[in-house]
């Protein structure tokens, strides 16, 4: 049972393995990143009504291995690293005009060099799997220790390095309110909010540092400011891309950044959408949507779980468990393709809407809500 608890959650590092070698073996297999997300979709799409409880021992014992979760979150790094200097490795390619031909790599055939359109599927392999890694970013968040740095540098290289600080002391403190940028409110599209929750992230943090400096009477423009900081850790990203291959390098990269960040926000979007606290009033179970059918809670390592996630912001993501809140019933993979054409999101989403505040809504937050109506 230990086995089998811990190394479900294994999904994302053993796809973004084969993401990486699908980039440098080349050819059709630059793909293969783009193929892989269309896989799961489908898989996602044919369990959601599968759904799990967290799994405990007959003492109430968590199977989880923390030691070997933990070990998996901080490997995801190199990780993700190794994607983008595989990726650099085929713009270098492209643009030193290397000729496209098989060669053998100690009895391994791959292809060197690389065409224009094998090079944008590798761009988009590497976009869509430095944003689904993200997911290892948000989780490490949430741990004070060395685990916060590593999630820092993990959103450093999609460019959101700020994310972590806005997460922790934004999100999830004003979480269904109008001061939380990360919760979309009713009639917001997913592509809208992908650049308004991008930027008030920042802007939070920003605004964080401000007054944390001020304090210490120092200036804003300073070593010391953690949301500079955070920018400076994508600087390796941007001189490895300027090197691999100029202004062609640094479309990519800013291709890779745009892709990443819009899956990370588009999982806010899909777990808060429309959702609304009263300021001041504890966050409870109702003010987060779960998307826990079995895939979706495996692959993104039960991320989908948010209404106990934003209850028990510190609990182990293999300990958060069904508490029976709002769900839309399917996994975010499937919720995602819906969520791209707003007019089938909107109508989608609206019995949910409707359901809820029916059945979970206050007096005050109904109030609210007719505000959006």
């Amino acid at each position: 049972m230990k086995f089998y608890v811990n190394a479900r959650y294994l999904i994302v590092p053993i796809m973004s393995i084969i993401t990486i070698l699908g980039v440098l073996i080349g050819g059709a297999y630059a793909w293969v990143g783009v193929a892989l997300f269309g896989i799961n979709t489908v898989i996602d799409t044919l369990t959601k009504d599968i759904h799990l409880r967290a799994d405990f021992d007959s003492q109430g014992e968590s199977y989880g291995i923390k030691t070997f979760q933990y070990g998996i979150m901080y490997f995801m790094l190199p990780v993700f690293i190794a994607l983008q200097i595989a990726l650099a490795y085929r713009i270098f390619q492209f643009t030193a005009a290397t000729p496209v031909q098989i060669d053998l790599f100690y009895g391994i055939a791959y292809q060197s060099g690389i065409s224009g359109i094998n090079l944008i599927g590798a761009v988009l392999s590497s976009g869509l799997w430095a944003g689904l890694g993200i997911i290892y970013g948000h989780e490490l968040s949430h741990n004070k220790k060395e685990g916060f740095l590593v999630s820092r540098l993990v959103m450093a290289l999609s460019g959101a390095s700020h994310f972590t600080y806005a997460h922790v002391y934004n999100h999830h403190l004003d979480l269904g309110h109008e001061d939380d940028p990360a919760t979309a409110p009713r009639g917001r599209n997913m592509y809208a909010h992908a650049w308004l929750s991008h930027m008030g992230q920042s802007r939070y943090s920003y605004n964080l540092e401000e007054g944390r400096l001020k304090k210490q009477g120092k200036s804003t423009l300073n070593v010391d400011n953690r949301w500079i900081l955070g920018y400076l850790y994508s600087l390796p990203s941007l001189v490895l891309f300027v090197w691999a291959g100029g202004l062609i390098g640094i479309a990519a990269l800013f291709a890779v950044w745009v892709i990443a960040n819009f899956l990370l926000e588009a999982l806010n979007f899909m777990g808060h959408y429309g959702l609304i606290r009263t300021h001041g009033l504890p966050v409870e179970h109702r003010h987060s949507w779960d998307n826990d059918s079995v895939f979706t809670s495996w692959f993104f390592i039960e991320i989908g779980r948010q209404c106990d996630h934003h209850v028990r912001g510190e609990t182990y993501f293999w300990e958060l468990d069904d508490v029976k809140g709002p769900n839309y019933g399917i996994g975010y993979f499937s919720l995602f393709v819906i969520a791209l054409i707003p007019a089938l999101f909107r109508r989608y989403v609206e019995k949910h809407l409707a359901n809820w505040d029916e059945k979970y809504a206050t007096d005050d937050e109904l109030a609210i809500a007719a505000k959006f109506s």
